[in-house]
């Protein structure tokens, strides 16, 4: 039995605005990484806050540059819906500061226009501890389990566009 949670009420705060990307080789596989600051095997996209007065697109490039030292990206689409997801109580407070409930994010959906070698995960302000390409079916596999669903919808929606590229890209 746990006592009462202690700090901010999940009611009462709000979303955090946030742009996640979609990063799809030419292959139609997508680009995840390993948070340096998780200690399970979780695996992620790239994904971060829009700063005030960025848009969705310069916030997503800027993120990009911030966390995989590239921007070697074409925009191929822009989810039209915000997308959200809760943290688990045991992080309201720990995250962002403490001042929100967990994330309210749009996607977008890049095709990577560079080499593997434009990818530098050793930035500034390093966030993954390694990377790799994966098959789009295998996403919710790879994520903590409270952004899961979040990204069975992402798969969903975007399978057309990874598959597009997979059956148009190199066979080699």
């Amino acid at each position: 039995m746990t006592g009462p949670r202690t700090g901010p009420d999940r009611e009462s705060l709000p979303y955090r605005p946030c742009v996640g990307l979609m990063v799809l080789n030419a292959r139609g596989e997508v680009f995840v990484a390993q948070r340096l600051d998780t200690p399970s095997d979780a695996w992620q996209m790239p994904q971060g806050g829009i700063d005030p007065g960025e848009t969705v697109r310069e916030a997503g490039l800027r993120e990009l540059r911030e966390e995989i030292g590239t921007d070697r990206v074409e925009i191929l689409a822009e989810s039209e819906d915000w997308f959200r997801y809760d943290i688990p109580d045991d992080l309201i407070g720990r995250l962002w500061g403490g001042g929100y409930r967990g994330q309210e994010q749009k996607w977008l959906v890049l095709r990577f226009t560079g080499r593997d070698a434009d990818i530098d995960i050793e930035t500034e302000h390093p966030e993954f501890s390694r990377w790799k390409w994966v098959d789009i079916e295998h996403l919710p596999d790879l994520i903590v389990p409270f952004k899961r669903s979040l990204y069975v919808e992402l798969v969903t929606r975007f399978r057309p566009l990874a598959r597009s590229l997979a059956e148009d890209g190199p066979t080699t």
